[in-house]
């Protein structure tokens, strides 16, 4: 196993555009997955370091969509050390440039997003 760089925290905060996306890609948190994966393979563990709001139950579910999907590769390590890691496949890392400009429009429609929001919970 290569050693690579852990994944930030708070990748998704708060501040994150990605919550704001008004579309999906698959369920409410593949494009989540997506992006972790972009750096290449992951185990479990360390997806859950910048996912923690997720539970691990529907991690699992959205992994197990996005491996179905061919978006995502599950290896199984004969070394127990090493553990599961998923990858993504080369039509999960197509889906990445379409992703990059959603969260860009996310970003750019920010405030109109959050008030649109706010006015359909007002009184």
């Amino acid at each position: 196993m290569t050693h690579r760089q852990p994944l930030p925290p708070d990748m998704f905060d708060e501040l994150c555009p990605s919550s704001l996306l008004p579309f999906r890609f698959g369920d409410k948190w593949a494009a989540l997955v997506l992006r972790c994966l972009e750096g290449g393979p992951r185990r479990f563990s360390e997806l859950r370091v910048p996912l923690h709001r997720v539970t691990p139950k529907v991690l699992t579910q959205s992994l197990r969509g996005l491996e179905r999907d061919g978006l995502i590769s599950r290896t199984v390590h004969a070394d127990p050390k090493a553990g599961v890691e998923y990858a993504l496949t080369p039509l999960g890392r197509s889906m990445l440039e379409p992703l990059e400009a959603a969260c860009a429009w996310a970003a750019e429609h920010w405030d109109e997003l959050l008030d649109a929001r706010e006015q359909y919970t007002a009184p």
